[in-house]
């Protein structure tokens, strides 16, 4: 896990990269199940990467060059920022299963000093998966959540993805 602080600066691009070849070295490439969750501001070309005074844009092409580096077959992603759609558009195929906040040409909402959940990360992370056992379902319950709570608070409709993996979905249901 890597995360940055107005203080503290543990997620930039190298040490994620060693994070992603630490889990390559040791998981298995054809059983296990990579989950890589990104939460930051967002843009239509991707996701912020705020480490300290270093500010950079991870794009969809980024993250899948460090999904690679795990080396393995099948992986989620799941984003939480506005516009990540853009990376359901380009990551998402039938091993890897893409959940995003957000469509690619939307704002999220909730992103702001003090909160403790953006409003997906709530209803996804916080509701949804304490009670539905599939990541589908799950992001189905969030997505009604997410946009009920939008209609209430007079936003437009962030219209949160969901995309491939059905290889993913697969294998999770088997167990």
């Amino acid at each position: 896990m890597r995360f940055n602080t107005k203080r503290r600066a543990g997620a930039t691009p190298q040490t994620l990269l060693a994070a992603a070849e630490a889990a390559g070295r040791t998981l298995d490439p054809a059983e296990d199940i990579v989950v890589l969750v990104l939460t930051s501001h967002g843009a239509p070309e991707g996701i912020g990467l705020v480490a300290g005074r270093d500010t950079r844009l991870v794009t969809p092409g980024d993250v899948g060059r460090l999904l690679d580096q795990t080396r393995a077959q099948h992986r989620v992603v799941i984003v939480s920022a506005c516009y990540s759609g853009v990376f359901a558009r380009e990551l998402a195929d039938r091993r890897t299963l893409v959940i995003t906040a957000a469509a690619a040409d939307k704002p999220s909402f909730g992103c702001q000093d003090g909160a403790t959940w953006t409003y997906f990360g709530d209803a996804f992370f916080n509701k949804a998966l304490r009670g539905e056992r599939r990541l589908d379902a799950a992001f189905e319950r969030a997505k009604i959540l997410v946009t009920q709570r939008e209609q209430r608070e007079g936003f437009d409709p962030s219209n949160p993805q969901i995309a491939g993996g059905a290889q993913v979905l697969e294998r999770l249901g088997a167990r």
